[in-house]
């Protein structure tokens, strides 16, 4: 048993000093691994990346779903959908990505009308556009490209996205909207949400209620504002519900009986009469 064992440590160590010494050999070594592109083209490879070769899906991290050749997936069949947009043709050159471009030196209106139905944004029910990383305004502008589009949407997720001023956006049919984790700093800024039954807006920069009476109408439920500046106003739950007396919840807690007595004394005193 113990010529046995000894074998095995025997080869198991002279495996282990064999692999060591070809990790070295390989880290050692300057001579970079060829890297071939979508288009079986090689790609140089990046100094900073941290790693020693790009992965295979490099050449595509810059397009958008509907920009792939030969497929017919529509919006309305993706539910979180890649939207944010690559760099420019000119931005790409100087950051020596040039070959990391797709698109023809003018694009078709044929081929513009092409996208625009391949998109659908207009029949979309149910989205998630949430962690986009829209760092740049030509990113934020096409973002409000595709909600000025949603105009069938009712279920909304938008978390993560440094969105400060939505205010000319619409959502008529939209009964779910999360906008946590946004730049928003007053209710003002929000879209047009005539249908809207559940609203989060967790984790943003909101102050004061200011506003907030332009949802009174609305149909809305619950509403969550936690970690915001506004959570730490004096009886911050109490004007809440005083300005949406049909809210149902407020930061995921039920409308409570003490909510209730400060709404009917303030009511009761804005309703009296002075008889002089």
């Amino acid at each position: 048993m113990s010529e046995s064992s000894s074998g095995v440590n025997t080869s198991s160590n002279s495996f282990s000093k064999s692999y060591s010494s070809h990790c070295s050999d390989l880290s050692e070594t300057n001579t970079p691994l060829p890297i071939l592109s979508s288009k079986r083209r090689t790609l140089p490879q990046s100094c900073d990346s941290g790693i020693s070769s790009p992965l295979p899906c490099d050449a595509f991290k810059y397009l958008t779903w509907h920009k792939l050749k030969e497929h017919d997936v529509q919006g309305t069949q993706i539910r979180s959908p890649r939207v944010r947009e690559g760099p420019p043709d000119e931005e790409l050159v100087i950051r020596g990505e040039a070959h990391l471009s797709l698109e023809s030196a003018q694009t078709s209106d044929k081929e513009i009308w092409r996208r625009r139905l391949q998109e659908n944004w207009e029949n979309c029910v149910n989205i998630n556009l949430s962690y986009q990383g829209l760092g740049d305004p030509y990113q934020q502008n096409n973002l409000h490209r595709i909600l000025r589009r949603l105009i069938r949407v009712e279920r909304l997720w938008l978390v993560d996205n440094s969105l400060k001023d939505l205010s000319a956006i619409r959502l008529p049919r939209c009964k779910e909207l999360n906008l946590s984790k946004n730049h928003f700093t007053t209710f003002k800024q929000l879209p047009k949400l005539p249908a809207i039954q559940h609203l989060s807006l967790a984790e943003n920069n909101i102050e004061a209620l200011c506003g907030l009476a332009d949802l009174k109408h609305s149909p809305l439920e619950s509403l969550v504002l936690k970690s915001n500046p506004c959570e730490f106003l004096d009886d911050y739950r109490q004007r809440v519900f005083s300005i949406l007396p049909n809210l149902k919840t407020l930061d995921g807690i039920p409308k409570l009986s003490e909510d209730w007595s400060v709404i009917e004394e303030s009511h009761f005193f804005s309703s009296k009469c002075t008889i002089l």
